[in-house]
């Protein structure tokens, strides 16, 4: 496994967040009360689902905002936040620990995304289906729909990641087939799960968990 970090890449801008903020917003409006086909929803963001669809031969979604998604979102969000808590005081910040990281970040992430997802009306059911365990999708379902997300890093981790349930297996030092780390250790991958899942927080409004600000001093004290 490489031992080598990866940079944090410098956060979108304010003025474009505030931008993609205010589309997102019109966005759900139109999407809060009966279910609407991707053709049917601002064109800019409809064409980049629709290509995605194509390319994966996914089954078209309609995205409709319900108070039953909504409450799936909040939960996943909150517990990809209990998750992340482990990263953060330490659990896994040695080295000989980056397989359990990389799997134990997969799972952080691929709750945040999947979240955001709900929260924009994408069903749970589709999501389970043609999202599964791939980071790298989800993410590019997630920036398709208003994230969005741009930092290299974070890109290049989900391809890494993808599909998470690959590094919660034991593989032997010489075996061959074990998955390739990317140059990412624990030290270079918590900083990156932490900007997702706080713009996801941002974006969706969800509150954080409770005992989280307790937490953070905690983990910095």
């Amino acid at each position: 496994m490489n031992d080598g970090g990866a940079a944090v890449a410098s956060p979108v801008n304010s003025s474009r967040e505030s931008k993609n903020g205010t589309s997102r917003r019109n966005m759900l409006r139109g999407l809060a009360a009966t279910p609407v086909a991707v053709k049917g929803i601002c064109p800019p963001w409809a064409k980049g689902l629709e290509q995605l669809h194509s390319h994966h031969e996914d089954e078209p979604a309609k995205l409709v905002r319900t108070k039953e998604g909504r409450n799936e979102s909040r939960f996943r969000y909150q517990r990809a936040e209990q998750w992340m808590a482990s990263l953060e005081t330490g659990f896994l910040t040695e080295l000989r620990f980056a397989r359990e990281a990389l799997h134990h970040v997969g799972f952080v992430t691929q709750q945040a995304l999947c979240a955001y997802l709900l929260d924009m009306g994408f069903a749970d059911a589709w999501n389970a289906r043609h999202i599964k365990q791939d980071i790298a999708k989800a993410l590019a379902y997630a920036n398709a729909s208003g994230f969005p997300h741009d930092c290299p890093d974070m890109a290049r981790l989900a391809a890494v990641l993808s599909p998470y349930w690959k590094w919660g297996y034991h593989y032997d030092p010489w075996d061959k087939g074990r998955p390739d780390a990317g140059g990412f250790v624990p030290g270079t991958i918590v900083p990156l799960a932490r900007t997702l899942l706080d713009r996801v927080h941002d974006l969706t409004g969800h509150p954080r968990p409770k005992g989280w600000h307790r937490e953070r001093q905690e983990t910095r004290s």
